[in-house]
C-alpha cells in the first residue's frame, strides 16, 4: 500500500486530510455478493447522515448572513435573503428530523422505503445548500469571501461536499423510483 497525499488541489475540504491510496499485490476476500454493500439498508441511512452534515455546513454559511443582518440592522433586501435562507434551512431540518424518526421506527427497512427516503432527503438538503450558497453570496457580495477566512473556508468546503449529490443524475434516479412506485 502506498499513500499519495499530494493529490487534493481544491481548498474546499482541504482540511479533511484526503489522500489517494494505491494498492499493489494486496490479497482481498469478497465480503458479499454484487451490490451487497450498496443494497443494505444501512447504506441508504448513511446517505441521510451525509445530508445532515451538508445541512450543518449550510447553517454555518448562513450564520455569516445572520450575523451581518444583526450587526447592520434593517435592510429589506438583506432581510429578504435572511428569510429565504431561514425557510430553506427550516424545511431541510424538518425533513431530516422526519427521516431520522422513520429510520428509527424501521431500521431494517422492512417497509422498503430507505432508498426513496434517502434520495428525497439528499436532494432537498443539496438544493438547500446550493440555495444558501447563492443567496448568502448575493446578499453579502465578495467581502466575506475575501476578508473572512472562516466564511471563505465554509463556502469552499460546502461547495465541494455538496458534489456528493450528483444533481440531475440523482434526481433522475429519484424520479424513476417515484414512477415505479406509481406504476404498482
Amino acid at each position: 500500500m502506498r499513500p499519495d497525499p499530494g493529490v487534493w488541489v481544491n481548498p474546499g475540504m482541504a482540511g479533511s486530510d484526503t489522500a489517494d491510496v494505491q494498492f499493489a499485490d494486496v490479497p482481498a476476500v469478497p465480503v458479499g455478493g454484487p451490490r451487497a454493500y450498496l443494497d443494505r439498508p444501512g447504506f441508504r441511512h448513511g446517505g441521510i447522515g451525509v445530508a445532515a452534515v451538508w445541512l450543518g455546513g449550510a447553517r454555518g454559511v448562513a450564520g455569516t448572513l445572520t450575523d451581518a443582518a444583526a450587526r447592520r440592522g434593517p435592510d429589506p433586501l438583506r432581510d429578504a435573503a435572511l428569510g429565504a435562507v431561514d425557510v430553506a434551512l427550516h424545511a431541510a431540518g424538518t425533513a431530516l428530523e422526519a427521516a431520522a424518526a422513520e429510520v428509527d421506527a424501521d431500521p431494517a427497512d422492512r417497509g422498503g422505503h430507505a432508498q426513496l427516503r434517502a434520495q428525497r432527503v439528499r436532494a432537498l438538503v443539496a438544493r438547500t445548500g446550493e440555495e444558501v450558497l447563492a443567496v448568502v453570496g448575493r446578499a453579502l457580495g465578495a467581502a466575506p469571501l475575501a476578508h473572512d477566512r472562516a466564511h471563505a473556508e465554509r463556502v469552499a468546503d460546502l461547495t465541494v461536499y455538496l458534489r456528493q449529490h450528483h444533481g440531475e443524475r440523482d434526481l433522475a434516479g429519484l424520479g424513476a423510483l417515484v414512477r415505479e412506485q406509481a406504476a404498482r
